[in-house]
């Protein structure tokens, strides 16, 4: 196990990312270096007010402590009171286009420890897609990249990630899921190190062949005040996810992390109304009924 390895690529592909993005906007990311007091720190690399990325953030950390919070615990309660390393990559970008989809992508590695006992290890992370209007040739290619990069690593792997992505990424106060997902794993260390290095790297590799296509596709439909209004209410939902249910959001603030890094992800502008319906058989309606319903893509 080399943790060195891990975070050598987690810069690459930062930068590498951030390059292709600032090609498409046309404008500049601001990077921001930060030190963590109990150890550690990142790069956050921000676009905002873009002509393509109203907000964007593609982040990396790597920090470290002497004790894992509780959302690291939940599920591993065998781990209370160890030290921690936590490394990773994690962008979200909010397209000012309603018809160009929100998009999320995470690579991490994390590593608990105890003296007198053995390292505990393993990867995560996934994409999902987020559109205000539905496409099917949008939704198909994500999926299609999603499943190509995993195939090489077995056979079954897409179609258990995406089930656990369909059931990560959903809300349960309302029933509904927050886009039409993509792949999501963590804990993952089947094969060994070596194996679940090289299946979270071809996950990451794969985040701009999947999303870039749909950009250049979308980015330069019409759209008026009524697709602003909608997105903006689905933009909601995204906020209520991030706050309520997202576990790296909360592994972030329960373990002192950059709060201002942390709710990059959030959109730039969102709208709430009250028990709202889109008229019956609109295309929003339809992003309701044809697409935030479980479905296979590929």
């Amino acid at each position: 196990m080399n943790p060195t390895l891990v975070k050598d690529y987690l810069l690459t592909l930062q930068q590498n990312i951030v390059a292709t993005l600032e090609n498409l906007d046309g404008s500049s990311f601001h990077t921001d270096r930060w030190d963590r007091p109990g150890g550690g720190g990142g790069i956050t690399r921000v676009i905002e007010d873009g002509p393509l990325f109203e907000r964007g953030g593609v982040n990396f950390s790597h920090v470290m402590g002497e004790g894992l919070p509780a959302s690291a615990t939940a599920s591993r309660p065998e781990l209370t009171g160890h030290s921690f390393e936590a490394m990773g990559v994690s962008l979200v970008l909010h397209p000012r286009n309603p018809y160009v989809p929100t998009v999320h992508m995470n690579v991490r590695f994390f590593r608990a420890f105890s003296e007198g006992k053995p390292d505990v290890y393993w990867f995560g992370g996934g994409m999902d897609l987020t559109p205000c209007y539905g496409s099917e040739e949008d939704a198909c290619h994500f999926h299609q990249s999603c499943k190509d990069a995993l195939d090489p690593f077995g056979d079954g792997l897409y179609p258990r990630f995406k089930v656990w992505c369909d059931r990560y990424f959903f809300l349960k106060h309302r029933n509904e899921a927050r886009g039409i997902g993509g792949v999501f794993f963590d804990d993952f260390n089947e094969g060994g190190f070596d194996a679940a290095f090289a299946l979270m790297q071809s996950v990451g590799n794969a985040f701009l062949p999947a999303y870039v296509p749909i950009v250049e596709r979308r980015r330069e439909l019409e759209y008026g005040q009524r697709e602003r209004d909608w997105q903006a209410y689905r933009r909601g939902r995204y906020v209520e996810f991030n706050l309520v249910w997202d576990r790296g959001t909360l592994f972030g603030l329960q373990s002192g992390g950059r709060t201002e890094s942390i709710l990059m992800s959030m959109p730039p502008l969102a709208h709430w109304r009250y028990n709202y319906q889109p008229p019956q058989g609109s295309p929003e309606a339809r992003l309701l009924t044809d697409f935030l319903p479980v479905r296979d893509w590929v």
